[in-house]
């Protein structure tokens, strides 16, 4: 009876077993929602990353359009509506070239600068050029040069036709185009920034 003489001893081992029990249960709970709102603070964690990820991927996407159209708009401010010096040599030789293609050469072609037609819009100035020709044909070949200038990689605006029958088979056609040179000579027409 070794349970009665020692039965406090055992009173005070059952209320501490009990007590730690009672602690054990109440801590696995508080410890199983703790570890519960910290799954789910991971999850909502991990599911922002994927977003912000997604936004800069993005982000990443939309200044690699930014810069390539910055390129392209310096590239066509360089080469394609450059100065007047720099680009009409190709131009003559672009118009010539289209028109061999077609099989309609002109006799002669005129230049001549449009007045008052000059503007600047920001920091850049234009400055307009006018080429004027007459060619002879049939159907077929006038329409084939106007397509051709049409797709042309020179910047060329036809701006004016006249279409005459001149005889059975043949028209005359008189066109006159336009384009645009970078005024160098104002101020901010020889500034790349746009």
């Amino acid at each position: 009876m070794i349970w009665r003489e020692r039965r406090f001893l055992l009173a005070a081992l059952a209320v501490l077993l009990i007590a730690n029990t009672v602690f054990f249960f109440t801590y696995r709970v508080q410890y199983e929602r703790r570890l519960q709102d910290l799954e789910d603070r991971r999850a909502q964690s991990e599911t922002q990353l994927s977003q912000a990820r997604g936004m800069r991927v993005a982000a990443e996407r939309r200044v690699a359009i930014v810069r390539k159209t910055q390129r392209d708009v310096h590239d066509i401010y360089d080469r394609q509506w450059s100065s007047e010096s720099e680009r009409l040599t190709a131009l003559i030789a672009e118009v010539e070239r289209l028109a061999a293609a077609s099989e309609l050469v002109p006799q002669s072609k005129s230049f001549n600068r449009v007045p008052g037609a000059q503007k600047e819009r920001g920091r850049v100035a234009a400055e307009v050029v006018g080429i004027n020709f007459t060619v002879h044909g049939p159907y077929q070949q006038i329409r084939r040069l106007i397509n051709l200038l049409e797709l042309s990689r020179q910047f060329v605006i036809i701006d004016q036709i006249s279409l005459t029958a001149a005889d059975n088979q043949n028209l005359t056609l008189t066109l006159q185009l336009k384009t645009l040179f970078r005024d160098v000579t104002s101020p901010g027409g020889a500034s790349k920034e746009l």
